[in-house]
């Protein structure tokens, strides 16, 4: 019985702050699934509204970086791409009117009417959203 309790492991205490804290960057992921046939069709419609709108978001320190990450070899069939933002904190990603509204003189109204024209006849026909994470790093110290 004695053996037992050397060997169990002891209760972990970890405290915020102390032990661990979070990052600041907030990471914002997207797994799509693509309607076989329609990849290319899908990746040339982001280019022109999601990497487009992307681009000036970084511009204005909105964002940190975006990726698109490819699943090339998917074994349940739930996701065929991923879609990164990265946000320098909590406060970008949360957003606010006046940001919008910076975003929106540098981006271009047309702009995003035109894209949200492209979700509802192209790419709701194309492909299905499989899942949105947001995230942020845990810092063990």
């Amino acid at each position: 019985m004695s053996a037992m309790a050397v060997s169990a492991p002891a209760m972990a205490k970890m405290d915020l702050y102390e032990d661990y804290e979070s990052g600041q960057e907030v990471i914002e992921l997207t797994t799509v699934q693509v309607d076989d046939g329609q990849f290319d069709t899908y990746l040339e419609g982001l280019k022109s509204t999601w990497i487009a709108s992307n681009e000036v978001a970084k511009k204005l320190g909105m964002i940190k970086d975006y990726r698109i990450y490819w699943n090339p070899a998917p074994t349940d069939h739930s996701f065929d791409l991923v879609l990164e933002i990265v946000y320098p904190s909590v406060k970008e990603w949360a957003g606010s009117k006046a940001e919008y509204m910076k975003f929106l003189d540098a981006y271009g109204k047309a702009n995003v009417d035109q894209g949200d024209e492209t979700v509802r006849k192209l790419y709701n026909q194309i492909r299905k959203i499989t899942g949105t994470y947001v995230m942020r790093e845990v810092i063990v110290h």
